[in-house]
């Protein structure tokens, strides 16, 4: 199952892609980004309510509150540069080099998490890393 997510959330971010350029014409890319992340709360906590995992909230431990804080604040960094670029720059480019960010997680997960590099992976990070400077110049 993990699989058929992770195709669809890259194709969901593929169109993610190409809808906020098109809708970020004259707006300001701040503004853009507000407007985007208050359509992913309303859906998000949709989810939550029709799923009925909001039951879970209160078995939330300190440690997992501290750290989702943290993810949301830097996904919204990471939504705030990524309008900006895309505001004033080619969709195509700014995603290619949005998506090294397979690379820095390759090298955090393996710092943080303890991940294991095997041969296929730290080829495959190097193919991302050459096809990404490929596709910017």
């Amino acid at each position: 199952m993990w699989l058929i997510l992770s195709i669809l959330s890259a194709f969901f971010a593929a169109v993610t892609s190409i809808l906020a350029k098109i809708g970020i014409e004259n707006v300001n890319s701040n503004l853009a980004t507000a407007i985007r992340t208050l359509v992913v709360v309303g859906m998000s906590w949709f989810i939550v309510f029709i799923t009925n995992a909001q039951s879970g909230i209160h078995d939330i431990s300190h440690k997992s509150w501290l750290f989702l804080i943290l993810s949301g604040l830097a996904t919204g960094f990471s939504w705030l540069c990524y309008y900006a670029a895309i505001k004033n720059g080619e969709v195509s480019k700014v995603t290619a080099i949005d998506k090294t960010s397979v690379l820095i997680t390759f090298i955090l997960a393996f710092i943080f998490l303890g991940e294991e590099f095997s041969k296929k992976s730290i080829i495959g990070a190097i193919l991302i890393g050459i096809g990404s400077l490929v596709m910017v110049i």
